[in-house]
Protein backbone atom coordinates (compact mmCIF):
# COMPACT_ATOMS: atom_id res chain seq x y z
CA UNK A 1 0.00 0.00 0.00
CA UNK A 2 1.39 3.51 -1.41
CA UNK A 3 0.32 6.31 1.43
CA UNK A 4 -0.34 9.76 -0.04
CA UNK A 5 -0.45 13.25 0.86
CA UNK A 6 -2.15 15.00 -1.70
CA UNK A 7 -1.38 18.56 -2.67
CA UNK A 8 -4.23 20.53 -4.46
CA UNK A 9 -6.95 17.91 -3.26
CA UNK A 10 -9.89 19.71 -3.74
CA UNK A 11 -8.62 20.95 -7.27
CA UNK A 12 -10.16 19.46 -10.55
CA UNK A 13 -7.11 17.24 -10.73
CA UNK A 14 -7.32 16.28 -6.66
CA UNK A 15 -10.57 14.94 -6.96
CA UNK A 16 -10.12 13.09 -10.13
CA UNK A 17 -7.12 11.51 -8.16
CA UNK A 18 -9.07 10.99 -5.22
CA UNK A 19 -11.64 9.19 -7.06
CA UNK A 20 -9.44 6.62 -8.70
CA UNK A 21 -7.64 5.87 -5.71
CA UNK A 22 -10.60 5.04 -4.18
CA UNK A 23 -10.66 2.43 -6.59
CA UNK A 24 -7.65 0.52 -6.19
CA UNK A 25 -6.04 -0.90 -3.08
CA UNK A 26 -2.56 -0.67 -3.66
CA UNK A 27 -3.16 3.09 -2.90
CA UNK A 28 -4.34 5.28 -0.17
CA UNK A 29 -4.54 9.23 0.44
CA UNK A 30 -4.36 9.79 4.06
CA UNK A 31 -4.23 13.67 3.52
CA UNK A 32 -4.66 16.52 1.66
CA UNK A 33 -2.96 19.96 1.57
CA UNK A 34 -5.47 22.55 -0.19
CA UNK A 35 -6.11 26.58 0.34
CA UNK A 36 -9.23 25.55 0.32
CA UNK A 37 -10.00 23.60 3.63
CA UNK A 38 -13.12 21.79 2.90
CA UNK A 39 -13.31 18.29 3.49
CA UNK A 40 -14.93 16.80 0.57
CA UNK A 41 -13.75 13.25 1.13
CA UNK A 42 -12.64 10.95 3.98
CA UNK A 43 -9.26 12.52 4.76
CA UNK A 44 -8.68 15.27 6.60
CA UNK A 45 -7.27 18.27 3.97
CA UNK A 46 -4.89 21.06 5.74
CA UNK A 47 -3.60 24.50 4.28
CA UNK A 48 -0.81 24.70 6.23
CA UNK A 49 2.07 21.78 5.70
CA UNK A 50 3.10 22.20 9.31
CA UNK A 51 -0.43 21.07 10.12
CA UNK A 52 0.02 17.77 8.43
CA UNK A 53 0.83 15.09 11.51
CA UNK A 54 -0.08 11.85 8.93
CA UNK A 55 3.21 9.95 7.43
CA UNK A 56 3.06 9.21 3.99
CA UNK A 57 5.10 7.55 1.47
CA UNK A 58 4.56 9.84 -1.54
CA UNK A 59 3.25 13.26 -1.85
CA UNK A 60 1.41 13.91 -5.17
CA UNK A 61 1.49 17.84 -6.19
CA UNK A 62 -1.49 18.97 -8.41
CA UNK A 63 -1.59 22.52 -6.95
CA UNK A 64 0.14 25.58 -8.52
CA UNK A 65 4.02 26.57 -8.85
CA UNK A 66 3.61 29.44 -5.85
CA UNK A 67 3.27 26.35 -3.63
CA UNK A 68 6.72 24.73 -4.65
CA UNK A 69 9.03 26.09 -1.98
CA UNK A 70 7.23 24.81 0.82
CA UNK A 71 6.30 21.92 -0.47
CA UNK A 72 10.00 21.06 -0.67
CA UNK A 73 10.71 22.59 2.66
CA UNK A 74 7.98 19.49 4.11
CA UNK A 75 9.64 17.47 2.09
CA UNK A 76 12.99 17.94 2.71
CA UNK A 77 11.67 17.95 6.69
CA UNK A 78 10.14 14.43 6.68
CA UNK A 79 12.22 12.83 4.03
CA UNK A 80 8.87 12.32 1.82
CA UNK A 81 9.45 11.43 -2.35
CA UNK A 82 7.58 13.92 -4.45
CA UNK A 83 5.88 13.24 -7.83
CA UNK A 84 5.62 16.76 -9.19
CA UNK A 85 2.43 17.16 -11.60
CA UNK A 86 1.86 20.98 -11.28
CA UNK A 87 2.85 22.51 -14.65
CA UNK A 88 4.04 25.79 -15.35
CA UNK A 89 7.11 25.56 -13.51
CA UNK A 90 9.93 28.09 -14.68
CA UNK A 91 13.50 27.05 -15.14
CA UNK A 92 14.33 28.37 -11.47
CA UNK A 93 12.00 26.55 -10.03
CA UNK A 94 13.12 23.27 -12.06
CA UNK A 95 16.64 23.84 -11.10
CA UNK A 96 15.15 23.88 -7.06
CA UNK A 97 13.43 20.64 -8.02
CA UNK A 98 16.71 18.87 -9.31
CA UNK A 99 18.46 20.28 -6.44
CA UNK A 100 16.32 18.94 -4.10
CA UNK A 101 16.09 15.62 -5.88
CA UNK A 102 20.28 14.86 -4.67
CA UNK A 103 18.59 14.30 -1.06
CA UNK A 104 14.63 13.19 -1.87
CA UNK A 105 13.66 11.32 -4.69
CA UNK A 106 11.77 13.65 -7.09
CA UNK A 107 9.09 12.59 -9.98
CA UNK A 108 9.23 15.02 -12.51
CA UNK A 109 7.49 15.19 -16.07
CA UNK A 110 6.64 17.36 -18.48
CA UNK A 111 3.34 15.23 -19.07
CA UNK A 112 2.02 12.76 -16.57
CA UNK A 113 0.49 10.64 -19.38
CA UNK A 114 1.76 6.96 -19.95
CA UNK A 115 0.74 7.33 -23.44
CA UNK A 116 2.14 10.56 -24.36
CA UNK A 117 5.69 9.26 -22.79
CA UNK A 118 5.26 6.09 -25.36
CA UNK A 119 4.73 8.17 -27.73
CA UNK A 120 7.82 9.86 -27.13
CA UNK A 121 10.00 6.44 -26.77
CA UNK A 122 8.02 5.64 -30.32
CA UNK A 123 8.88 8.56 -32.07
CA UNK A 124 12.71 8.84 -31.04
CA UNK A 125 12.87 5.40 -32.24
CA UNK A 126 11.69 6.38 -35.94
CA UNK A 127 13.99 9.83 -35.66
CA UNK A 128 16.64 7.40 -35.77
CA UNK A 129 16.02 4.88 -38.08
CA UNK A 130 14.48 8.08 -40.42
CA UNK A 131 16.40 11.05 -39.53
CA UNK A 132 18.21 11.44 -43.38
CA UNK A 133 15.09 11.05 -45.32
CA UNK A 134 12.14 12.62 -43.31
CA UNK A 135 11.30 16.04 -42.39
CA UNK A 136 9.66 16.63 -38.88
CA UNK A 137 6.45 18.11 -38.11
CA UNK A 138 4.73 18.29 -34.30
CA UNK A 139 1.00 19.27 -34.01
CA UNK A 140 -0.43 19.71 -30.75
CA UNK A 141 -4.12 21.07 -30.13
CA UNK A 142 -5.64 22.31 -26.61
CA UNK A 143 -8.47 23.68 -25.71
CA UNK A 144 -9.15 27.32 -25.60
CA UNK A 145 -8.57 27.94 -22.47
CA UNK A 146 -4.62 27.36 -22.49
CA UNK A 147 -2.07 30.12 -22.46
CA UNK A 148 0.66 28.86 -23.39
CA UNK A 149 2.19 27.71 -26.29
CA UNK A 150 3.55 25.30 -27.99
CA UNK A 151 2.28 23.33 -25.48
CA UNK A 152 5.56 22.04 -22.72
CA UNK A 153 4.83 18.17 -23.99
CA UNK A 154 5.55 19.27 -27.40
CA UNK A 155 8.55 20.76 -26.27
CA UNK A 156 9.46 17.70 -24.75
CA UNK A 157 9.04 15.67 -27.61
CA UNK A 158 11.07 17.99 -29.87
CA UNK A 159 13.68 18.27 -27.40
CA UNK A 160 13.81 13.81 -26.96
CA UNK A 161 14.13 13.86 -31.04
CA UNK A 162 16.56 16.77 -31.34
CA UNK A 163 18.42 14.71 -28.72
CA UNK A 164 18.57 11.64 -30.94
CA UNK A 165 19.63 12.90 -34.26
CA UNK A 166 23.14 13.35 -35.10
CA UNK A 167 23.06 16.91 -35.97
CA UNK A 168 21.33 19.78 -34.03
CA UNK A 169 17.79 20.31 -34.95
CA UNK A 170 16.24 24.08 -35.42
CA UNK A 171 12.90 24.93 -33.93
CA UNK A 172 10.77 26.62 -36.08
CA UNK A 173 7.43 27.62 -34.60
CA UNK A 174 6.42 30.21 -37.24
CA UNK A 175 6.67 30.29 -40.72
CA UNK A 176 4.54 32.98 -41.96
CA UNK A 177 7.80 35.42 -41.19
CA UNK A 178 10.49 33.99 -43.38
CA UNK A 179 10.20 33.35 -46.84
CA UNK A 180 12.07 30.71 -47.86
CA UNK A 181 12.43 26.57 -48.07
CA UNK A 182 12.47 24.37 -45.20
CA UNK A 183 16.36 23.68 -43.98
CA UNK A 184 16.47 19.87 -43.71
CA UNK A 185 17.20 19.85 -39.62
CA UNK A 186 14.50 21.77 -38.92
CA UNK A 187 11.58 20.72 -36.71
CA UNK A 188 8.44 22.18 -37.03
CA UNK A 189 6.05 22.98 -33.59
CA UNK A 190 2.83 24.05 -34.57
CA UNK A 191 -0.22 25.23 -32.10
CA UNK A 192 -4.03 24.81 -32.40
CA UNK A 193 -6.35 26.18 -29.46
CA UNK A 194 -10.03 25.67 -29.56
CA UNK A 195 -12.86 24.43 -27.79
CA UNK A 196 -12.43 21.95 -25.17
CA UNK A 197 -9.92 19.78 -26.30
CA UNK A 198 -8.27 17.88 -23.35
CA UNK A 199 -4.94 17.22 -25.65
CA UNK A 200 -3.44 16.28 -28.94
CA UNK A 201 0.08 15.72 -29.70
CA UNK A 202 1.21 14.50 -33.46
CA UNK A 203 4.34 13.69 -35.10
CA UNK A 204 4.74 13.76 -38.86
CA UNK A 205 7.09 12.38 -40.28
CA UNK A 206 7.40 13.12 -44.24
CA UNK A 207 9.14 11.59 -46.94
CA UNK A 208 9.20 11.59 -50.43
CA UNK A 209 6.18 9.87 -51.50
CA UNK A 210 5.42 8.50 -47.74
CA UNK A 211 3.95 10.32 -44.50
CA UNK A 212 4.02 8.31 -40.95
CA UNK A 213 2.24 9.65 -38.54
CA UNK A 214 2.26 9.02 -34.53
CA UNK A 215 -0.44 10.05 -32.49
CA UNK A 216 -1.98 10.71 -28.86
CA UNK A 217 -5.32 12.58 -27.65
CA UNK A 218 -6.47 12.41 -24.28
CA UNK A 219 -10.01 11.89 -23.95
CA UNK A 220 -10.04 13.73 -20.86
CA UNK A 221 -7.33 14.68 -17.96
CA UNK A 222 -7.85 11.18 -16.23
CA UNK A 223 -5.16 9.87 -18.19
CA UNK A 224 -2.99 12.33 -15.95
CA UNK A 225 -4.36 11.22 -12.73
CA UNK A 226 -3.36 7.74 -13.69
CA UNK A 227 0.27 8.55 -14.48
CA UNK A 228 0.14 10.35 -11.36
CA UNK A 229 -0.67 7.11 -9.07
CA UNK A 230 1.85 5.03 -11.15
CA UNK A 231 4.53 7.47 -10.51
CA UNK A 232 3.33 7.84 -7.18
CA UNK A 233 3.36 3.95 -6.80
CA UNK A 234 7.17 3.96 -8.94
CA UNK A 235 8.74 6.57 -6.52
CA UNK A 236 7.39 4.56 -2.78
CA UNK A 237 10.73 3.56 -1.32
CA UNK A 238 13.09 4.89 -3.92
CA UNK A 239 16.30 6.34 -3.36
CA UNK A 240 17.31 9.87 -4.09
CA UNK A 241 16.81 11.25 -7.55
CA UNK A 242 15.70 12.65 -10.67
CA UNK A 243 13.39 10.67 -12.00
CA UNK A 244 10.51 10.18 -14.66
CA UNK A 245 8.22 9.41 -17.44
CA UNK A 246 10.89 7.03 -19.22
CA UNK A 247 12.32 5.43 -15.96
CA UNK A 248 8.42 4.24 -15.19
CA UNK A 249 7.90 3.13 -18.77
CA UNK A 250 11.20 1.56 -18.57
CA UNK A 251 10.42 -0.69 -15.32
CA UNK A 252 6.82 -1.78 -16.55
Amino acid sequence: MTKVILSGANGKMGQVITRLAAEDDKISIIAGKDINVEQKNDYPVYDDWNQITEKADVIIDFSHPSGLDSLLEYSQKTHTPVVMATTGLSEEQIGKLREHSKETAVFFSANMSLGINLLIDLVVRAAKILEDNFDIEIIEKHHNQKIDAPSGTALAIANAISASRSTPSEFVYDRHSVRKKRGKNEIGIHAVRGGTIVGEHEVMFAGTDEIIEIKHSAASKEVFAVGAIRAAQFLKGKKSGLYDMKDLVNSL
